[in-house]
């Protein structure tokens, strides 16, 4: 917990020192209130004492009463204030140290953990920000002082006080030595409960087609069950600190005033008014360290999930990308002095998968010239996506160089490198917004406002390199989306949703079907009129017509970008300018459709299993 404070601003530290003087301030007011008390018992105790000193002193007490209340109203708010910008803060961190993980990174943490670290282990940090922080501090100099204020006033009221404290603090110690294992337990089986709900939204149509249902309830029954319990043990363990706080403050009342009376009763006439003064004094003391105590138990409730959270968050925010930024964003130049484009070309490139024995990749050299069209084919399982997932930096490769425009894609900025990709993922992904916005993905000037395309009215907008003022936000270019669509064969769906560009598209695009996705993922990487294009298995939802009728589109406008397909079907690739034939994670053949087809066996088998003969003597 307390490692996570150097994410706290200066300016937060210091709206955190008022709140200390308030505190201070309030504590103050406090413990005058049993003076004041004390002077107001003397003088209706004395003989011939004047009302109007009992009504001066009562409304001391009052002031001094509201005086109390105003700094613990400040104190709230401030400490409300800090809390709030804090966590907002730390779910800004953690949102973008999430952006910057790449496959290695999300390994570690499941999807479902991460939500529950940006959401309910944030939340926790905030309620201890909002509340147990002030009484973190005031507790302790709260007993301080009081302890201060009743010293001499009575050595068998001070022994009372002082077996009441040992009490609480033993009470207080088995109490969490029996729940802090499991508060930390409870965040774990937070995720896990998140975990099987979100798996079984994802494959509802899965678990309906298998009449899975019952076993997906007794699953989740089982991952409720576990975390109900958890949190009845740590509710039902706290539950006995309150009424544990009030035994032992009624008990050390009760002994205060038995004390008090025995002492009075043994005292001589003169010392009577005295002693019951300072038992009156005493017994509203004594409260106070009690209430101290018992204020500290509320942090003791607060603290063990407040720190297992911030150990939570500091495990995203400490780990670091194994995909770092290097220091170019220019290619290399030709010998005219131009900058090279969309050049991709690999030399003797191995990758292994991290916490893998076995090579996924082995020494593949390749060149691609830029408007080629580089084509892999291969059995599952050979490499082929992770061969093209090592151009946009998704892994960095083991062994060898990547090079993109002549320098190795490790010396680029990431986002330097990645502006010179269009990248079509295997499983199309979809944003809910508009069909404008999820072509215009990446488009800085583009916002999306509730699902709707929008322009920003109010606030700023934050990007990679700061603040971007409202009146610089604006809808994307309606004339290069409709552009990209056509080059995907999009159009002719779109125009008939009833809005067509501006039409809504749902949470993982499902009102589309996995066909339309794909046109419309082709469409966004289209848009950006990268120097690089990879379709990690594309066109695998597309009809042979239309998987033709986009590849000659993208063949006629897209000539000057350089394409990297990774393909199933051999009719989508046998016009490649070079095709690759993976096997096993090697390259086992290299060359255009006609010249595999006499000189690689994996490649000819490949095709024989897909075309006729005719097709194949073509």
């Amino acid at each position: 917990m307390i490692r996570i404070a150097k994410y706290i601003t200066k300016a937060e530290w210091g709206q955190l020192f008022v709140g200390l003087l308030l505190i201070i301030a309030q504590i103050w007011f406090n413990l005058e209130l049993p003076d004041y008390m004390a002077d107001i018992t003397r003088l209706v105790e004395t003989p011939g004492s004047e009302m109007h000193d009992v009504w001066v002193a009562g409304g001391k007490m009052l002031a001094v009463s509201l005086g109390a209340v105003i700094c613990m109203s400040l104190t709230g708010l401030i400490t409300a204030r800090v809390g709030a910008s804090f966590s907002q803060r730390l779910r800004s961190l953690e949102f973008a140290r999430v952006e910057s993980f790449g496959p290695a990174e999300m390994n570690r943490f499941s999807t479902a953990s991460l939500i529950t670290r940006s959401t309910n282990d944030i939340t926790q940090i905030q309620m201890f920000m909002t509340m147990g922080l002030m009484l973190l501090l005031q507790s302790p100099i709260m007993a301080v002082w009081a302890v201060f204020k009743i010293a001499g006033k009575g050595f068998e009221w001070t022994v009372a006080t002082g077996v009441a404290v040992v009490i609480l603090l033993a009470a207080v110690a088995v109490l969490m030595a029996m729940v802090m294992p499991k508060f930390k337990a409870m965040q774990a089986l937070t995720d896990n409960i998140n975990r099987v709900a979100r798996e079984n939204l994802t494959g509802l149509r899965v678990v309906r087609a298998y009449n899975a249902e019952r076993y997906q309830e007794r699953k989740f029954d089982h991952a409720n069950d576990e975390l109900t319990g958890t949190q009845l043990f740590t509710n039902r363990a706290m539950s006995v600190m309150m009424p544990l706080m009030n035994t032992v403050m009624n008990g050390l009342m009760l002994a205060v005033y038995w004390i008090g009376a025995y002492l009075i009763n043994a005292a001589g006439l003169m010392d009577k008014l005295t002693l019951f003064s300072n038992m009156v004094v005493f017994s509203s003391y004594s409260v106070q360290v009690i209430m101290s105590f018992l204020m500290m138990s509320m942090v003791f409730v607060l603290w063990p999930r407040a720190d297992v959270s911030a150990k939570r968050i500091l495990e995203v925010l400490d780990t670091k990308p194994t995909v770092t930024d290097g220091e170019r964003a220019e290619g290399d130049r030709d010998e005219a002095g131009n900058e090279l484009r969309g050049e991709v070309e690999f030399r003797d490139v191995s990758f292994t998968y991290p916490d893998s024995r076995e090579p996924m990749l082995e020494h593949v050299s390749f060149k691609a010239e830029r408007g080629q069209t580089v084509a892999f084919i291969g059995s599952t399982g050979s490499g082929k996506s992770t061969l093209v997932n090592l151009v946009p930096r998704f892994y960095d490769a083991t062994e060898g160089q990547v090079l993109v425009d002549g320098v190795d894609v490790r010396d680029y900025t990431l986002t330097s490198l990645r502006d010179r990709i269009g990248y079509v993922p295997q499983r199309s992904v979809m944003f809910k917004g508009t069909v404008a916005s999820n072509v215009a993905y990446g488009d800085k000037t583009a916002v999306t406002d509730s699902g709707n395309e929008s322009t920003l009215k109010t606030g700023n907008a934050v990007t990679d390199s700061g603040v971007v003022d409202a009146a610089d936000i604006s809808k994307p270019d309606e004339a290069g989306v409709k552009a990209a669509c056509d080059v995907a064969q999009a159009t002719e769906f779109v125009e008939k949703m009833p809005r067509g560009i501006d039409s809504d598209i749902a949470q993982g695009g499902s009102n589309v079907s996995g066909g339309q996705k794909q046109r419309l993922s082709i469409a966004r990487a289209v848009w950006r009129h990268p120097e690089i294009l990879v379709f990690d298995d594309s066109f695998s939802a597309l009809d042979f017509r239309t998987d033709r009728e986009v590849r000659d589109a993208l063949a006629r406008e897209c000539a000057d970008s350089t394409k990297l397909i990774v393909a199933q079907r051999i009719g989508t690739i046998m016009n490649a300018d070079q095709i690759i034939v993976l096997d096993d994670g090697r390259v086992v053949g290299h060359g255009t459709h006609r010249e595999l087809l006499e000189t690689c066996d994996v490649y000819r088998q490949i095709a024989e299993s897909q075309l006729s003969e005719s097709e194949l003597a073509a």
